[in-house]
Order: C-alpha cells, then sequence, then structure tokens
C-alpha cells in the first residue's frame, strides 16, 4: 500500500518545478516506490485524470463536504492515513453512486475521505474531484518519468500506451513486466488506439521543405473517426477513444461492406458519410511501421469509394493546386504526410502538416468572464491557453468574447458553471477540458501572458468536444502565426 500523502508531496514537487527535466525525476523517483497494484491508479491521480475518468463533482460541492466536517485542522493529520487504494475506492464509489438519494450518499463518501485528510491532502483532494489539477504533469511528463523508474525505454512506453490506449495500464505493465511486457503489447482490433496527429505549416510549400515527396490530401470539415472490423463487429470511436458505433449508422453500413475480414481504419465523417485517409491493420496484419504509401495501397484495396482524395508530389505548384480544390470543394484545407511516414499514434509526427488558409487554433478554455450590457448574465470573455510541450503545462495566450451567438452564450455559460473549480473577481475558472477552435489573424509576442505571446483578433468558431486537453495545440504553433509587433504591445 502507497500512502496518498506521498503522491501529493509528488504532485506538490512536480507543480513547484519550472523545468521538464525535474518534474520527471520527482515523478519518477515516487514510481519507484508505489505498489505494483496502485501504479495506474497513481499514474492517473498525479496527471489529473482518475482512471475512473473525470469525477464531475462541482466545486460547491466540495467545498460543502469539507465546511461541514467538524474535526479540527491539526487533529486530521492524526488520523489514519489514506491510501491511494483507499482514494481509488473512494472515487469508484461516489463515480457509480446513482438514482435516489445518491447526492446524499456521494457527500457521505467525500465526508468519510475527507475527515482523514490532512491539509495538503484536502487540498490535492479538492482539485482531483473537481477536475481543477494543473501542474504540468501531462502524459509526456508521466511517460517519461514512468520509463526512468522502471527502466524501460520511452518509446517502448509511448507505444503500448498508444495500442492500449491507456498510460496507467502501460506503466504498470513496465513495473512487473518491464520492456519484454511492453513489447508484448499489440494492436486488438475493437480496442481504440490513440491517433496520430498533425503539426502545423503556414503554407503547401513550408510543408514540402520538412516532408520532400509528400500524399496532399483533403482536410475535411468533421469528426475524426477510428473504425474497427473484426468479422461482423463493427466499432467506431472518436479521437478520444469515446465509442460512437451506436450513432453512426451509416458508418457502421460502409463499415460491414469493406473489403476485408479485419481492418483498422482512420478518416473523417462529415454528413454522416466516412472518408478514410489511413489504415492501421488489415487481415491480421499490424500496418503502424509500413510506409505511407503501403499503407494508401492497401487502403485503396479495402475502401476504394470512401478515400479522401490524394495527389502524391514534391512540386509545390500541384500541391497548391489541391489545395485550391480542397477550398472550392468547401474543406479547410491540406493535410502534407511525407510518403515514408510511419503511423506514430499518439504523437504529433513532424512528418504530417497541416496546412489551412484560414488559421484556427485548438486552445483550452481556463475559464470565462461574466458580460456586461446586453451579456449580462452570461459568461462570455473566454480564457484561452495552449500547450507548452516541453513542461506539458497550459499557458495562456488570450481571451476572446467573438463569434459567438445567444445560444452559444446561454450554453457555455450552463457548462461552465457544472464545470467551476474557484472564482477571482468576475472570472469564473472551470476544469481544464474544454476545448475550443478559434480563428485568429496571427499572434504577437507579449509580456501580459506566461507564453511569451499573445493571439491577434481571436473568434470562436466552435467547440470540439471530440478533442481531449492533450491535443490542443502548442505554443510554438501559436508562435508561427506571429507578426512583427514589438513584444509587450498590445492591438
Amino acid at each position: 500500500m502507497t500512502a496518498l500523502r506521498l503522491l501529493v508531496a509528488t504532485s506538490d514537487a512536480t507543480a513547484s518545478a519550472s523545468a521538464r527535466n525535474d518534474k520527471v525525476m520527482a515523478i519518477a523517483e515516487f514510481l519507484k516506490n508505489v505498489d505494483p497494484n496502485e501504479v495506474a491508479s497513481a499514474i492517473g491521480l498525479l496527471s489529473g485524470e482518475p482512471k475512473q475518468g473525470r469525477v464531475g463533482i462541482g466545486w460547491a460541492t466540495v467545498a460543502a463536504t469539507v465546511d461541514a466536517i467538524q474535526v479540527p485542522v491539526e487533529l486530521a493529520s492524526e488520523t489514519v492515513p489514506i491510501e491511494i487504494a483507499d482514494l481509488d475506492k473512494a472515487i469508484e464509489k461516489v463515480a457509480n453512486t446513482h438514482g435516489e438519494g445518491s447526492s446524499g450518499q456521494r457527500r457521505a463518501t467525500l465526508q468519510a475521505l475527507f475527515e482523514r485528510a490532512t491539509p495538503a491532502e484536502t487540498q490535492f483532494l479538492r482539485a482531483i474531484l473537481t477536475g481543477g489539477l494543473r501542474q504540468g504533469a501531462a502524459a509526456g511528463v508521466v511517460a517519461s518519468a514512468a520509463a526512468k523508474a522502471y527502466g524501460v525505454k520511452l518509446a517502448e512506453i509511448r507505444r503500448a500506451a498508444m495500442l492500449l490506449g491507456d498510460l496507467g495500464e502501460a506503466a504498470e505493465i513496465a513495473s512487473t513486466a518491464g520492456s519484454a511486457g511492453l513489447q508484448a503489447v499489440g494492436l486488438v482490433v475493437g480496442r481504440a488506439v490513440q491517433p496520430m496527429l498533425a503539426s502545423t505549416a503556414t503554407s503547401v510549400s513550408d510543408a514540402l521543405e520538412h516532408t520532400g515527396v509528400a500524399s496532399v490530401e483533403w482536410k475535411l470539415d468533421g469528426i475524426r473517426i477510428q473504425v474497427h472490423k473484426a468479422g461482423k463487429t463493427v466499432n467506431v470511436f472518436t479521437r478520444n477513444l469515446n465509442d460512437i458505433t451506436g450513432r453512426t449508422g451509416q458508418v457502421v453500413e460502409v463499415a460491414h461492406a469493406l473489403n476485408a475480414d479485419s481492418a483498422v481504419l482512420d478518416g473523417e465523417v462529415l454528413g454522416g458519410v466516412p472518408h478514410f485517409f489511413d489504415i492501421l491493420h488489415l487481415n491480421g496484419e499490424d500496418l503502424l511501421t509500413a510506409p505511407l504509401l503501403e499503407r494508401h495501397e492497401a487502403l485503396t484495396k479495402v475502401a476504394p469509394q470512401h478515400r479522401v482524395p490524394v495527389v502524391v508530389t514534391s512540386d509545390p505548384a500541384e500541391a497548391a493546386a489541391q489545395l485550391d480544390a480542397a477550398l472550392k470543394a468547401g474543406h479547410e484545407g491540406v493535410m502534407v504526410k511525407g510518403v515514408d511516414t510511419t503511423y506514430d499514434a499518439g504523437r504529433r509526427g513532424k512528418g504530417w502538416r497541416k496546412v489551412k488558409p484560414v488559421h484556427t487554433l485548438d486552445l483550452l478554455v481556463l475559464g470565462a468572464e461574466w458580460g456586461h450590457g446586453r451579456r449580462t448574465g452570461w459568461l462570455s470573455n473566454l480564457h484561452l491557453a495552449a500547450r507548452d510541450e516541453a513542461t506539458g503545462e497550459f499557458l495562456m495566450v488570450g481571451k476572446t468574447f467573438k463569434g459567438m451567438t445567444d445560444a452559444m452564450l446561454a450554453s457555455q455559460t450552463e457548462r461552465f458553471l457544472a464545470l467551476e473549480t474557484s472564482r477571482k473577481g468576475i472570472a469564473v475558472f472551470i476544469r481544464p477540458e474544454v476545448v475550443v477552435e478559434v480563428a485568429v489573424d496571427s499572434s504577437h509576442e507579449s509580456t501580459r501572458y506566461p507564453g511569451g505571446v499573445a493571439l491577434r483578433f481571436a473568434r470562436v468558431k466552435q467547440y470540439r468536444d471530440d478533442k481531449t486537453p492533450d491535443q490542443v495545440d502548442t505554443i510554438e504553433a501559436v508562435k508561427l502565426l506571429k507578426t512583427d509587433l514589438p513584444a509587450g504591445e498590445s492591438w
């Protein structure tokens, strides 16, 4: 059994460390001493996402529960220490308590936990239960720490995590079976795989400079899907690994008609119809390490009528013509992918570049400010953050109140209040889980925000419920849009 106080101390050390390597070392030292049966739970707690998923308890409920405790703070440390397993069971119980009287039962479970907590543990529990833990222990940092703690290669941890769709499970395997156990993990048809992502390029010529000969593909403005077929069984997953099979009838019909006994395909669904651009598995053979052109040949055989339009070229003019064709057809732009690239699931590959003439960014919503005038009573001005790839932290890069309809204002107000973690002045801060797509003219250097860069004329396009926080754009992607406005000057 591992005491929660050790995990909390590690969390505090991680939060106070500014350098990524210091965060990795702090977590690695802790993981070396964690009971193997608790590794998956510890990984989830350190990254702010319990293995049961988001608990979804409002900050007001947690605050009221803590306020109702009669045990003096100075005596709390004398109670029986909380173990990680205790917290795991409590979260499990709260998550599975539903129906009449469930609110009181949840409160009772939480109160029993908080009555045993030290002040430091109380603060940590508040953050975990409301989803407000922000310490820079993102998946990349935790994965590096697990690799160091268990003496395995980071690439092995990443590969297992992306095939399992679960970093905690991969770390648990590493703690007990080492490299051999991780290498034994394979793709399982029917179990979602973390999707490969793309970096940003400012133009097709810029993208081709990085990729060389490339597959230039239409980038559809749809919802990313991953389709698994195993005989007569079909599963459809979103980019954040949620199963949406029951809501994608046309996709399931297409999958049943595929020229394959078993397959895993990557694509987009638009207007209910699937459009595929990659294949990860075919008839018992994994294709993740096969070069892109080889995967394209397999995809053409399997789903020739449902492929996105593709041109293979190294000519900027030909690539630009493909971009023009995509835009005229009403799509976002193109993807430029090196022909030799493997499928690096779960990674933002440098061999894949997205090119969109209208600059858009997927950013994390940290909170929002109450509006005034005709927007009185609505949460309006969004606080937007990009991801620091070096530390895993989310850094604010600007605000926006533009592009929102009345329906959106009403909807986000209700949603944000349910996700509220704290308030300061007119700002309401929320659990870091809402991703929004914004259009921007450019960015510029700024001392106002911790990322050293700020957005210019940001406006909301849509909320991206199909994306998770670790899939938002990076600070570097924001800087790619930078103008020559002097540092510190605002628009």
